[in-house]
């Protein structure tokens, strides 16, 4: 099989190829490292590349796949991780100056968790400074593959372009406000940001405790929701982390959403809503209701004020996890990442009460709306994709952030699991994108109603204008 037609293999389609003897883990790394040799270098998307590394662990799953060794769907299946996760074979910088040289004494559980499932990790993929909103001032940050005049995303931006690329399979993000489904939607990708606490975050830099979720970033929800059975699960290390068994995701991705019923909130999901985006949730939702899905209307929990309340209980986090080099040393961060920690530190006990407050009525609110229905459908932003330009527009305007966080930043709050897949393309070319959302603990109907749309649909098999 010729190089040029591996890198957009699906992980399962990967997967059987290994089984069937008919490509071996080293020839597909090799395939993906030219590719990211050549491409690379005008994306951006890694911030370092492992290659000696990553072809030594191939040519030991070579090994063991001769040998008849199958150690599951990840098994020598080339994968790239936010430079946010710890690894003790490389430095975790976390998208900042200061940790530039940071080599970790521990590898994230994620990472190990991983590894023992077969993944080959090529390398370290490029975010966001601090997981917060712009890259460094000293770091060129990722571009989009689909049209590099616009917006990738933050924080998980190295993530979207390496997968959308095809410079890995799949990649490990990050969410406090909508940094897995973000870079998922500009990049016409499959992100899961799964349950808070359902994925370990031992290891993985904080930028919120409270608010912060890990989950993979893949091109469709069948390859998502192996890579989530991979690192689901309880941690010793990490006493935030579920004890609830990890179900096998990929054993009920074809069960189809017949019966399912899924709510819509009209006036949540369509008012001041760019029509490009309302257009393309219809149709969605038309497809889902065909596939056998309930639609049902529903009224979701008031939201405004909880959204408006995330950058104050976002920076006071920060500024808890930054203690040890801020205000110290000040002059290496760049200035949003340092504007937020300012904030959180004036931010009063009162302030944080009232949140708190507000989140627990948000979050009890949602989950008794979950007792009508199964999953909730939303767009993942009120806008088709913007350009660069228009973002540095939006830069001077806090009431655009809050608008983009809109359907993203309420399920941080109430650790409520979702997945963000394509659902069409705007008038530009470039992608829409919609979310599902469920009670906690539901991935699994998550990806196979993710599935069952793309069963339906093409929309996760387009691939950016890139060779």
């Amino acid at each position: 099989m010729s190089a040029d037609e591996l890198h957009y293999k699906s992980i399962t389609e990967l997967s059987e190829l290994y089984r069937r003897k008919e490509a071996l883990p080293s020839e597909v790394t090799q395939a993906i490292l030219n590719r990211i040799a050549k491409l690379d270098g005008g994306l951006h998307g890694y911030a370092v590349v492992l290659a000696e590394r990553a072809m030594a662990q191939a040519k030991k799953h070579d090994s063991e796949i001769i040998k008849g060794i199958w150690r599951g769907p990840l098994h020598g299946v080339p994968i790239g991780l936010k430079d946010l996760c710890y690894t003790t074979f490389a430095p975790t910088a976390g998208g900042t100056k200061i940790h530039a040289k940071f080599v970790p004494s521990f590898n994230a559980t994620i990472v190990d968790r991983l590894e023992r499932a077969g993944a080959v990790t090529l390398g370290k993929l490029k975010m966001t400074e601090g997981a917060y909103t712009s890259h460094h001032p000293d770091d060129q940050a990722p571009l989009n593959p689909w049209n590099a005049n616009y917006w990738v995303g933050s924080s998980s931006s190295g993530s979207g372009v390496a997968t959308s690329a095809g410079l890995c399979y799949g990649s490990i993000g990050s969410d406090t406000g909508g940094s897995i489904r973000f870079p998922s939607a500009t990049c016409g990708l499959t992100g899961i940001k799964p349950t808070w606490g359902r994925v370990s975050r031992y290891g993985v830099f904080p930028l919120a405790d409270s608010l912060d979720h890990v989950g993979p970033m893949c091109r469709s929800a069948a390859d998502a929701a192996a890579m989530l059975g991979v690192i689901a699960g309880a941690d010793p290390n990490d006493p935030t982390a579920l004890l609830a068994p990890v179900p096998n995701y990929p054993a009920r991705i074809g069960d189809g959403v017949r019966g399912l019923r899924i709510g819509v909130d009209r006036k949540y999901i369509q008012e001041g809503i760019d029509a490009q985006v309302v257009a393309a949730l219809l149709e969605a939702e038309r497809t889902l209701a065909d596939l056998g899905a309930e639609i049902r209307e529903v009224k979701f929990p008031s939201y405004e004020k909880l959204v408006s309340q995330w950058i104050p209980m976002c920076s006071v986090e920060t500024a808890e996890a930054h203690l040890e080099t801020y205000p110290s040393r000040k002059s290496e961060y760049g200035p949003d990442l340092a504007q937020l920690i300012e904030q959180g530190s004036s931010v009063s006990g009162v302030e944080i009460a009232a949140i708190h407050h507000e989140r627990l009525k948000f979050s009890g609110s949602l989950a008794a709306l979950f007792e009508d229905i199964d999953l909730l459908l939303v767009p993942t932003m009120p806008m088709p994709i913007p350009t660069l330009a228009k973002m540095s527009e939006y830069g001077a305007d806090p009431g655009v952030l809050l608008s983009i966080l809109r359907f993203t930043a309420v399920f941080d709050f109430s650790g409520s699991p979702t997945i963000t897949l394509p659902m069409g393309m705007a008038s530009d070319q470039m992608p829409l994108s919609m979310q599902l959302v469920g009670p906690h603990l539901s991935e699994e109907v998550l990806a196979r109603a993710a599935h069952a749309f793309q069963s339906m649909t093409d929309w996760h098999t387009q691939r950016p204008p890139i060779r």
